[in-house]
């Protein structure tokens, strides 16, 4: 589906943190997201493949999952996936035109008249999300967090089990400029008596993780003391309730392991029937597009749109052999720090092109270049992606396309791979 009359007109909605007006409007529904029972991942990176690595697993086990994630890629499909596979567009129509007959008489009945968008974008496809579970009849469902925590849309589910997995620096205009405030909105997501899984946090967003659970009565399972993973994709020790050793991940890159160590430990404290041979094969199986993903032998696409997951890609990029050129090719949003991610990459390449996307919010190449500059390696406007793409690939370079996963997207769709 590659696009929809009302997701087109639902798309100028903009971001409105809160959930008063998602609670009501799902209760028109008889309150879908309360069929199943659902676990809640956040964080700031690795949530997502936090995400898949639980279906994974889950799938294995003979379970029927349904997944929500965000953003999608490619095709808004993607969001939302019964039995590890996107909703067909048949059954994605069919679900958007039962919300959507619901969203406008409840517009009617509760909304002024001047309410031009009764629920945004991502209000609209997480109760499609909800909708879908319902029908499908999922054993259980496995829910991202979009934004923050505390006032997500998404923060309606009453879950078995949350997880954090990561606190970082992103979406500041909207959750905080530091670590402490970032954390105050992920720590939103933690249920009275519900288990919360951490991964390994920074101190004093531990701290915080800490106060809210307690106050919450809320069991608290941390990265590094309750349990741990060693080793990487190829190999690696889970050391928690139970110690399992020899696993190895389908996801590219060792911190991969960290994503896995807590999804293992979400499984663990729901106490839900997975076996471990379940779970080898889940993680053996996964994947996650658009996460250090090869999309030839000299392009690698990932996401990195905040300077931790330009981290995690550096780290990923100083262990390949340096045997040729690197070019990143760097574009996003008005919202992401990409002076941030270039400062982190620029040590393990040699030049970056930067470049935009077709995203309302993709910022200029000459903007994004005037705001690298004085890096140690030459800053380039390239102009549109496939432009800049296809310059750095016919000089022989290993190129890297990061800073947006809607770029990735666009980068998918150039290179006709098909949605994940």
């Amino acid at each position: 589906m590659i696009s929809h009359p009302v997701l087109d007109r639902l798309a100028g909605a903009g971001i409105r943190l809160g959930l008063s007006r998602m609670r009501d409007f799902l209760g028109t529904l008889d309150h879908p997201e309360q069929r199943y029972p659902v676990l809640h991942v956040g964080g700031t990176n690795g949530k997502g493949s936090t995400c898949r690595l639980l279906d994974a697993m889950l799938g294995a086990s003979g379970q029927r999952v349904g997944v929500h994630t965000s953003p999608h890629l490619q095709v808004v499909n993607e969001r939302i996936r019964v039995g590890a596979v996107p909703l067909s567009d048949a059954e994605l129509g069919a679900v958007i035109q039962r919300i959507d007959t619901a969203r406008l008489e409840w517009a009617r009945r509760t909304l002024p008249s001047d309410e031009a968008f009764p629920l945004t974008y991502f209000e609209f496809t997480v109760a499609c999300a909800f909708e879908a579970f319902a029908r499908a009849n999922v054993d259980i469902a496995v829910i991202e967090v979009g934004m923050g925590g505390r006032l997500d849309a998404t923060n309606v589910v009453s879950p078995r089990a949350t997880a954090i997995v990561s606190i970082g620096l992103d979406h500041c205009e909207e959750l905080g400029w530091d670590i402490a405030s970032i954390a105050g909105e992920k720590a939103g997501i933690i249920k009275a008596g519900v288990p919360v899984v951490v991964g390994p946090l920074p101190g004093e967003a531990l701290a915080i993780i800490r106060a809210v659970a307690a106050e919450r009565a809320a069991p608290l399972h941390v990265w590094g003391h309750d349990f741990e993973a060693f080793g990487d994709v190829s190999s690696f020790r889970y050391a928690g309730g139970s110690t399992l050793d020899g696993l190895s991940l389908g996801l590219a890159g060792d911190h991969q392991v960290v994503n896995a160590g807590v999804a293992l430990r979400v499984l663990e404290v729901t106490g839900l029937a997975v076996s471990p041979l379940a779970m080898r094969e889940g993680l053996a199986a996964a994947r996650h597009a658009g996460r250090l993903e090869w999309l030839a032998p000299d392009l690698l696409a990932d996401g990195a749109h905040n300077p931790d997951g330009a981290t995690t890609l550096a780290n990923f990029l100083a262990r390949l052999p340096r045997d040729r050129r690197r070019t990143l090719v760097l574009g996003g949003g008005t919202d992401k720090d990409l002076r941030g991610v270039a400062t982190t990459l620029a040590p393990v390449v040699d030049r970056i092109f930067t470049t935009a996307g077709s995203h309302a919010k993709a910022r200029n190449p000459f903007d994004v270049a005037s705001q690298c500059e004085g890096l140690s390696v030459p800053v380039i406007p390239a102009g549109a992606l496939a432009d800049a793409v296809l310059a750095a690939r016919r000089d022989g370079d290993l190129v890297i396309v990061a800073g947006s996963l809607y770029l990735i997207g666009e980068l998918r769709d150039l290179v006709g791979a098909d949605p994940a």
